[in-house]
């Protein structure tokens, strides 16, 4: 198994994304989506779609990172969230597993593509979970480089079999919260860890015991409670390029708290795509993301890899 030491400790970061060509709301899979809403408009939310995701990508470029493209198809509507495609650190990859049927045609093209991306030296290995279990990628396991885990959510979309799963492929732990609104159906719509330890979260999202974890392994200080406001907006829903915060929409005194921690808050229109459920972080997957030292800790053997 390769070991890669962090050689640069500030390396460009790089996402992958999908043009929203095919993009549309044509099917309701969460409280967010309106098909009858999306069809009297269609073309002109479409041709809003495609600017506000060009607006995106130009502020993830102008914030330093590098973009890779995940060719659209049509008839696969949603496959331009990419953060659902799977789970990536150290350069390994973790493939999707869809619950529900309408988005599980991505599947076969999530594969092929992390294929080429390992094809190309981006990725050393990619990997499916185990059969019969779903795990909806980085959409439901959001790394924390702060504390070096996984938290992972569970409920909607995913199974907590699929922390287990990620936990031994990857050999980092992971912290499980439970969803309790189908609102914030994803982990990655109620939470957000940032890279200076802080975290951003919607109470109401999460179950009880779920917020005890939390308040467990975050301390008072580190701990940034969205409300109702913010987080209907999708705030948590952010991506962290550095010391920039890039999402949709921000309250004044939630920018104050982030920009008192040291972050640019950015922000780019993206209401658009919160007709479907999804805002900055879903409309990307980070693929550079390594741990300080990362060691590749041997795949579980009920996983399928290509080495």
């Amino acid at each position: 198994m390769n070991v890669h030491a962090t050689l640069d400790e500030h390396p460009q970061p790089r996402f992958l994304m999908c043009p929203p060509r095919y993009f549309a709301v044509t099917y309701s899979i969460n409280p967010w989506m309106d098909p009858q809403a999306w069809a009297r408009g269609a073309n002109a939310l479409h041709a809003e779609a495609r600017r506000q995701w060009a607006g995106l990508r130009r502020a993830l470029i102008g914030a330093g990172a590098a973009i890779e493209g995940l060719p659209p198809r049509p008839g696969l509507p949603d496959l331009v969230f990419t953060a659902n495609a799977a789970v990536v650190l150290n350069r390994r990859a973790m493939l999707v597993r869809f619950r529900h049927p309408q988005r599980q045609g991505e599947e076969p093209v999530v594969a092929s593509a992390f294929r080429a991306l390992r094809a190309r030296g981006l990725l050393d290995e990619v990997a499916t979970l185990p059969d019969g279990v779903m795990g909806e990628g980085a959409g439901d396991c959001i790394f924390d480089s702060h504390r070096g885990v996984f938290w992972t959510g569970s409920g909607f979309r995913s199974d907590p079999a699929a922390g287990e799963a990620i936990a031994a492929y990857f050999g980092v732990p992971c912290l499980s919260l439970q969803l309790a609104d189908p609102s914030f159906y994803h982990l990655d719509t109620a939470f957000c860890a940032l890279p200076c330890g802080g975290v951003m979260y919607y109470p109401a999202a999460f179950t009880s015991a779920a917020l005890a974890t939390l308040h467990d392994h975050v301390a008072v200080f580190d701990r940034i409670a969205l409300d109702r406001d913010d987080a209907a907006c999708f705030a948590a829903n952010s991506v962290c390029v550095d010391r920039t915060i890039i999402m949709s929409h921000s309250s004044l005194a939630l920018r104050q708290k982030l920009e008192a921690r040291g972050y640019k808050v950015m922000e780019t229109p993206l209401d658009i795509f919160l007709r479907s459920g999804g805002s900055a972080c879903c409309l990307t997957l980070r693929l550079d993301r390594e741990t300080a030292q990362s060691v590749g800790a041997e795949p579980a053997r009920q996983l399928q890899a290509w080495g």
